[in-house]
C-alpha cells in the first residue's frame, strides 16, 4: 500500500477562504433554487429567468397536471335532489258569452228591367206609333233605325186620364234615319214615338227598348 502524506498546515485552507467558499456555495444554491428549482416545480419565477428559459412553463404544466390527477382521485359528490315540481293551480274554465246574431237589413231587389226589339213597316205617308207604359221618373233607354229612307219622328208622352190633345214631348226630328238616347217619365202614362214615311218607298222601322217600364202597346 502506499502511505498519502498527510498535507501541512501550510497547505491547509485558511478560514477565510473556507467562509468565502461557504459564502459562493450558498449563493450558488440560493441563485439555482430561485432562477431554476422555483419556477420548474411551483411556476414561481421571481427574477424572470424562468420563463425565459422556459422553466416557468414547466412548471404550470405540472400543478395542472396535479390538480387534474387529484379530481380523478377525488370521491364523487352526490346530486343535490331535485325538488318536485309545485302542483299547478286548477284551472277554471271561462264561460264565453254568446254572441246574438245581428239581424242583417233586409235588401230590397232592384227591379228587372224590361227589353224589347220591335219592327214596324211604314207605307209612303204612313204614320205609326209605338208606347210603353211608364211609371213617373222610372228611366228608358231605347234605340231605333229606319231602314228604306228617313222619316218624321216624334219621342213624347201622355198622362193617364189626361185631357184630350195633351202631350208632352221629349224630342223630335225630320227626315231622320236613326235616333238613340233615353228619357225620364214626367208623369204616370204612355210613353213613346211616333213616325211617318214621308218619302216613295216603303220604310221598316226597327225599336230596341230597355227599362223599368209596364208594358208595350203597338
Amino acid at each position: 500500500m502506499f502511505n498519502t502524506p498527510l498535507p501541512t498546515v501550510n497547505e491547509l485552507p485558511s478560514t477565510r477562504k473556507l467562509v468565502r467558499s461557504t459564502v459562493i456555495a450558498l449563493l450558488t444554491a440560493v441563485g439555482l433554487l430561485v432562477t431554476v428549482v422555483m419556477p420548474s416545480e411551483y411556476a414561481v419565477d421571481p427574477t424572470g429567468v424562468g420563463r425565459a428559459l422556459g422553466l416557468t412553463q414547466m412548471g404550470e404544466l405540472k400543478i395542472i397536471l396535479a390538480q387534474e390527477a387529484l379530481a380523478d382521485t377525488a370521491p364523487p359528490q352526490p346530486a343535490a335532489p331535485t325538488p318536485a315540481p309545485a302542483p299547478a293551480p286548477p284551472q277554471v274554465a271561462q264561460v264565453q258569452p254568446i254572441a246574438k246574431p245581428v239581424a242583417q237589413p233586409v235588401a230590397t231587389p232592384a227591379p228587372a228591367l224590361k227589353t224589347n226589339q220591335m219592327t214596324v213597316t211604314l207605307k209612303p205617308g204612313e204614320g205609326t206609333e209605338i208606347k210603353l207604359e211608364v211609371l213617373k221618373n222610372k228611366t228608358v233607354s231605347y234605340e231605333w233605325t229606319a231602314a228604306g229612307g228617313p222619316v218624321n219622328y216624334d219621342t213624347h208622352g201622355e198622362p193617364y186620364n189626361g185631357e184630350k190633345g195633351y202631350f208632352h214631348s221629349y224630342n223630335k226630328g225630320k227626315q231622320v234615319k236613326s235616333d238613340k238616347g233615353e228619357f225620364t217619365a214626367i208623369f204616370d202614362g204612355t210613353h213613346g214615338w211616333f213616325w211617318r214615311n214621308r218619302s216613295n218607298n216603303d220604310v221598316t222601322i226597327a225599336l230596341k227598348t230597355t227599362g223599368d217600364y209596364l208594358s208595350v202597346k203597338q
